[in-house]
């Protein structure tokens, strides 16, 4: 047994080993974009596939840096955050059990949403996307206080396919996640002391700040060394014939941490599959990683940079002269030195031409007219157009249809990567349901936002999440703007659209409208509508389990009625007769305790008239 562990081992390494050196030049151009990014735009890929540096090539050339990336990125991951992470479970049929059903996997999936942070998350994918073309999510079982989904970002460092060319997840045979830990760490996880070392760790924090008096400092982004650390190494491996059910190894140091099946039956048909998902920038045929845009604008960088700079050498020129002397007429050490200061004294010899400035001509306009073409190409490229950039008169001449038009095409050019991130939320949702319904065994309370904002608790068994045919709603909102979404809210309003057919408008309606108005939910206060609704599918349970419920005077009846109706026409293929029967004269008795009332506001009007 030892020496199949020892093998098992050994071989785990050797795959992480070949697979490591098979990515190399994938992990240099992620580090060479990094460092674009943070400023350090004097970097190239040497032959080895290292980032180094190159030099000045005299020592009075200009060698700053005009970060456009950053920029740029910063307004791309803006525009990213508005996308709608929100999404539904569409039910599996029109019948009222079905429709519950899916609006708690909703929920359960929300509440997932808010125990982990999953807008932080998404951003934190969002960047590593937009920095090397891919990130991936996590998506674990955690056995502690109870049980749940544990979400979790991977940089594409982490992650290693079987093979760069599957375009997907699922076309791996198998798939390694590897992460440094330390060694304290894994035995408090896997109960194995495990050797450490040194490891270099590429995380948010591996950057440094280098640079001289005589230049701007920048960021320079490079693997950190850790001490008393080591890589744990977690291969999955797909479904076989030999392995039914897939396996995982993981592996530290030279120490077997664990062997055995997939533990998540997390793909669709009940299948075991990898707990990972993709999210791409944008997709390359026939590769397991997406492509950043940043590896697109490094080029137009490098040029703006040298044109910017060659500008600022003529200005130079322009500014503080060339001087011509004749030799030996005057001490040029100290010239050199201290240059021509107002009111400096020069003294040449007797009888030598005078120093004289040589004409330096002019800025050439081929540099601003390339500065600007460049500019053209930077927003072209990004899919980010700065019409807030335009000029007054520009602006003016511009009907706001117009405007409108120009915000949407600037939303429809990042339409290929807001469409990944979609996707990748989408595939995070189910795998949420998927885990529940797999680790959730008997009854299960969570804590969900009701749809007028009250926090509740609701119970549910995992067998009830039968489907996970995740959808999410058309993304207007990365096409409006606040302030156009708030206009078309107010003209709805005006026109009486969201209201009832006598034009009010419920409590829930309300409070939906004041919070996309951007002010929040005012509506805390606990709807009287809502609690009537409850009361009723209380009801509803009781009276399908056979009970006989009679109704109370201070119900609404008219919003018990509906959803008691609703209740027996869905529940018509699994209701006992006899539930139907007490459903019907359920129902009855509202009716009559609605005619009761009727009839005694009208007895009230009539006592009211003859009075006056």
């Amino acid at each position: 047994m030892t020496d199949y562990k020892s093998g098992l081992v050994k071989e785990v390494q050797e795959d992480f080993a070949r697979r490591r050196e098979e990515r190399k030049h994938l992990e240099a151009k992620w580090l060479l974009n990094i460092n674009f990014m943070l400023g350090n735009q004097y970097s190239v890929l040497n032959s080895q596939g290292d980032v180094v540096d190159y030099g000045k090539r005299y020592y009075w050339q200009e060698r700053e840096v005009f970060n456009h990336i950053a920029p740029l990125i910063e307004s791309r991951l803006a525009k990213f955050t508005r996308v709608n992470c929100a999404v539904n479970v569409r039910p599996s049929s029109g019948e009222d059990g079905d429709v519950k059903v899916a609006k708690l996997a909703t929920k359960l999936i929300e509440a997932t949403w808010q125990d982990n942070d999953f807008y932080k998350l998404s951003g934190q994918a969002n960047y590593w996307a937009e920095l090397t073309g891919t990130a991936f999510y996590k998506v674990a079982w955690k056995d502690d206080n109870g049980g749940g989904v544990t979400l979790s970002v991977c940089p594409p460092y982490e992650v290693y396919p079987d093979s760069l060319s599957c375009p997907d997840i699922e076309s791996n045979r198998s798939i390694i996640h590897a992460k440094a830990y330390p060694i304290k760490t894994i035995e408090d996880i896997w109960g194995v002391k495990v050797e450490g070392g040194e490891v270099n760790v590429m995380s948010s924090d591996t950057f440094e700040i280098i640079g001289s008096a005589s230049m701007t400092p920048y960021f320079k982004a490079q693997p950190k060394t850790e001490n008393d650390y080591a890589i744990v190494i977690e291969r999955y491996e797909a479904p076989s014939t030999q392995n039914p059910n897939g396996r995982l190894v993981v592996v530290a140091g030279d120490q077997l941490l664990y062997e055995g099946e997939l533990p998540y039956v997390n793909c669709a048909d009940g299948k075991k599959g990898f707990p990972f998902v993709r999210q791409v920038a944008f997709e390359q045929p026939s590769s397991f990683y997406g492509m950043s845009i940043i590896e697109r604008l490094i080029p137009v960088q490098r040029a703006y940079n040298a044109v910017k700079n060659r500008k600022h050498e003529f200005i130079n020129r322009l500014s503080c002269g060339v001087l011509a002397v004749e030799e030996g007429s005057i001490d040029t050490e100290a010239l050199e030195e201290e240059g021509l200061s107002p009111g400096k004294v020069i003294t040449y010899r007797q009888g030598a031409n005078p120093p004289m400035l040589m004409s330096a001509g002019s800025v050439p306009s081929e540099l601003r007219d390339e500065e600007d073409r460049l500019l053209l190409e930077f927003r072209s490229i990004s899919g980010i157009n700065d019409s807030i950039g335009l000029s007054n008169e520009s602006l003016n001449s511009l009907s706001g249809y117009a405007i409108s038009l120009l915000i949407e095409q600037d939303y429809s050019r990042l339409s290929v990567t807001t469409e990944g991130i979609r996707s990748a939320i989408k595939e995070v949702a189910r795998q949420i349901l998927r885990l529940y319904r797999q680790f959730s065994k008997g009854e299960r309370i969570i804590r969900i936002c009701s749809d007028n904002g009250n926090i509740e608790l609701k119970s549910f068994i995992a067998s009830e999440l039968k489907g996970d045919d995740v959808i999410m709603e058309s993304d207007s909102t990365m096409v409006e703007t606040p302030a156009t979404r708030k206009s078309m809210i107010l003209e709805l309003l005006n026109y009486g659209l969201l209201g009832d057919e006598n034009g009010r408008i419920s409590n829930r309606n309300r409070a939906k409208i004041v919070e996309m108005l951007g002010f929040g939910n005012w509506e805390s206060a606990r709807s009287d509508e809502e609690v009537h609704i409850k009361k009723a599918n209380l009801e509803n349970a009781e009276i399908a389990n056979e009970e006989r419920v009679k109704p109370d005077d201070v119900d609404e009846h008219q919003i018990h009625v509906s959803e008691h109706v609703t209740a027996l026409v869905g529940g018509r293929d699994t209701l006992s007769d006899k539930a139907k029967k007490l459903f019907a004269e359920h129902i009855r008795r509202h009716r009559v305790l609605m005619s009761l009332e009727r009839e005694a506001e009208a007895l009230n009007t009539t006592e009211i008239n003859l009075k006056q």
